[in-house]
């Protein structure tokens, strides 16, 4: 039994799910206390309420705790059973980081799973849908886990309602993630949607941002409405490279001009160009777990965020693997993963 403090490091919802991802992998049982506790709600909210059942529907695990507004959780899985699961949030609680936390456990078993989750697709301070297609899934799959994710439905805050639905396949071999440079630049696209506001909303973002960052017009794709339960807006940028791409998401807020969400979106992009760095700061966090679970491997980021440093002290705390992160002068930080598997073939 491992005993986590939920409010360690950064002290949010993160903390929770890689446990939960690492108790289905490993089969070990844990106690989180003082979940979230520095938050302004501090506990279980539904979207990591969510998170908690789904990994105990496919572990078959004890539960305790599992409550809205709960600050302690007790947790021991089962095996983890591959199969068909539905889950929804019932709120506009972000399906893709409830997708992060038994994707892994799901894409270790030896029989395929299909998922499909109701929630936000697009939200402030989570992945959206487009980044886990775009970004992280294909690095998945270089590290031999392999799923594929459609876009049902697009949800926004505050009314949730998207649908995602996602096809986990048995791993593949175990494969080392090496990320030391991007390689070429292979294309770059700008876009936009709306969804219960007018489109001229994706049309200006999508020029301011165009326009800032002196892209031809070949990058940019034109706007357009989308169906959802409720108003919603959402700026994405992808710049694709030989060995890596990176999304970049902007996110309407009421009161915010269409060119004030552009221009804190291009920003973001110029910095990342600007970097020697291939790994950015929210992909480098998403890619630790498959990597520790995984065959390892390195990879070269900016700064580590205080996200992913609490990250790593999880997967320590878990695997007793060795997380090293190296500060390069000039280029970066390299992060050296040691891997599960290659423990376990050693």
């Amino acid at each position: 039994m491992i005993t986590i403090d939920g409010s360690q490091g950064e002290g949010g919802g993160q903390i929770l799910r890689s446990a939960l991802t690492l108790s289905l992998a490993t089969g070990t049982p844990f106690r989180i206390e003082r979940i979230r506790a520095g938050r302004a709600k501090p506990g279980l909210l539904r979207q990591h309420l969510t998170a908690v059942k789904a990994a105990a529907a496919i572990g078959r695990a004890a539960v305790t705790g599992a409550e809205l507004g709960s600050t302690t959780l007790g947790f021991a899985p089962g095996p983890v059973m591959p199969g068909d699961y539905e889950f929804a949030i019932g709120s506009a609680g972000s399906t893709l980081l409830v997708l992060q936390t038994v994707l892994l456990p799901l894409a270790l078993a030896d029989a395929p799973s299909w998922l499909r989750l109701q929630g936000g697709t697009h939200a402030l301070a989570a992945p959206s849908f487009d980044f886990a297609a775009r970004a992280f899934l294909p690095l998945m799959h270089r590290m031999g886990f392999h799923a594929r994710a459609a876009l049902h439905r697009h949800g926004f805050y505050p009314a949730g309602g998207g649908v995602i639905e996602v096809e986990v396949m048995p791993r593949g071999r175990p494969a080392l993630l090496m990320l030391d440079r991007r390689g070429d630049l292979l294309s770059r696209r700008v876009e936009a949607v709306v969804t219960h506001l007018p489109l001229h909303v994706a049309t200006r973002e999508i020029a301011a941002v165009a326009k800032a960052l002196c892209w031809p017009e070949e990058s940019v794709v034109p706007g357009r409405a989308v169906a959802a339960g409720g108003p919603g807006n959402c700026l994405t940028v992808t710049v694709a490279h030989e060995h890596v791409t990176e999304v970049f998401t902007g996110h309407g807020q009421p009161g915010v001009p269409a060119e004030a969400i552009a221009a804190a979106t291009a920003k973001a992009v110029r910095q990342h160009l600007a970097s020697q760095a291939p790994v950015g700061p929210y992909l480098a966090d998403q890619l630790l777990l498959p990597m520790a679970l995984g065959a390892g491997g390195r990879f070269l980021t900016v700064e580590p965020t205080p996200h992913t440093l609490t990250n790593i002290a999880v997967i320590e705390a878990f695997l007793g693997l060795r997380i090293a992160v190296t500060r390069r002068t000039g280029d970066g930080v390299l992060v050296t993963v040691d891997g599960r598997m290659s423990k376990e073939a050693a």
